[in-house]
């Protein structure tokens, strides 16, 4: 898989290492993995609940803009640490569809609508506009907003997101639709 340049992936530490990396590289392989590995999976691992991150796969995004695995999980859920060139954390945790989703939006392809996916966003949120799926930084009229922590369901049917608000600038205390118009609008629900 190929992704933007922009979505260079180095890790940002939230959690200390966990405990499946100690023991996936304790005795049954050999050497051991950089430090800035470790660090890319405790962030990604932060996106998620634990029982959904420990057995996720992680990923991350090398400086060529490959993705390589950090950790293989068993869940069907992929995890990516948080991108150091975005403002605020952003580790994401998604489903198998949820990731084909984020696959056509970063590759900028038009998702399948209706194969519908889920994604955590549990360490925080990031600023971004709510208009502009490709915008990096704020400017007049793209709608800069800052997210908290969230999920988003995404690929729904353009009909299903008709049924909550799509502001330009949204009140990000409840679930609203990012992107509306777009083919990427999904729904973000905020989570306390």
């Amino acid at each position: 898989m190929n992704f933007p340049k922009i979505l260079i992936v180095t890790g940002w530490v939230v959690l200390s290492a966990p405990a499946i990396f100690a023991a996936e590289t304790k005795g049954g392989k050999p050497g051991s993995t950089p430090a800035a590995d470790q660090k890319a999976i405790a962030s990604a691992m932060s996106a998620a609940p634990k029982k959904v991150s420990a057995a996720a796969t992680i990923v991350a995004i090398g400086s060529d803009g490959k993705m390589r695995t950090l950790h293989k999980g068993s869940n069907g859920f992929t995890c990516m640490p948080d991108n150091p060139t975005t403002p605020g954390p952003d580790p994401m945790c998604m489903d198998k569809a949820a990731l084909e989703w984020a696959e056509a939006w970063m590759g900028h392809k038009k998702p399948i609508a209706g194969k519908i996916g889920f994604m955590y966003m549990l360490a925080g949120g990031t600023d971004a506009s709510n208009t502009d799926p490709y915008a990096q930084k704020p400017t007049t009229g793209n709608h800069w907003i800052k997210t908290g922590p969230h999920v988003m369901i995404v690929g729904a049917e353009p009909s299903f997101y008709d049924m909550y608000p799509k502001h330009a600038q949204p009140d990000t205390a409840v679930p609203y639709v990012m992107w509306p118009g777009t083919p990427y609008q999904h729904l973000m629900i905020p989570v306390k």
